[in-house]
């Protein structure tokens, strides 16, 4: 099911979005202040790729806290607000429930992707 989920988002939109990260990652990467804020960028772009059969484990200290704190303030809200809102119009339909679940997935690490590991979900 995760496989032909995948394929789903990846052609209605997820290659986009995935490119999107990868190019934004790529710019903030050129200055080595935003380094920080280009590798998250990256970890965003993996989730846009392929988010079914992926969770998101939180983790981090004091350090992880504060970058959360200056992402949020420059730009990490209007991610996760608009990630959010396309997932509740996702979940108006029965079919679209399992991509907006994704999107609300995808809000929570754009909201404090500091810390944050996006890991393979293992089905024994």
């Amino acid at each position: 099911m995760r496989i032909l989920g995948n394929i789903l988002w990846i052609i209605f939109g997820g290659l986009l979005s995935f490119l999107g990260w990868i190019i934004t990652g790529l710019l903030y990467c050129i200055t080595i202040v935003g380094i920080p804020v280009g590798l998250q960028c990256f970890k965003l772009s993996s989730i846009s790729l392929n988010p079914f059969g992926k969770q998101i484990r939180y983790g981090g200290g004091a350090g992880s806290f504060l970058l959360n704190v200056v992402w949020f303030i420059f730009g990490g809200m209007e991610l996760a607000l608009g990630n959010f809102i396309t997932g509740l119009i996702l979940c108006i339909t029965i079919i679209g429930i399992p991509f907006g679940k994704q999107f609300f997935k995808i809000a929570g690490l754009s909201l404090r992707p500091f810390g944050a590991e996006v890991e393979r979900e293992h089905y024994l």
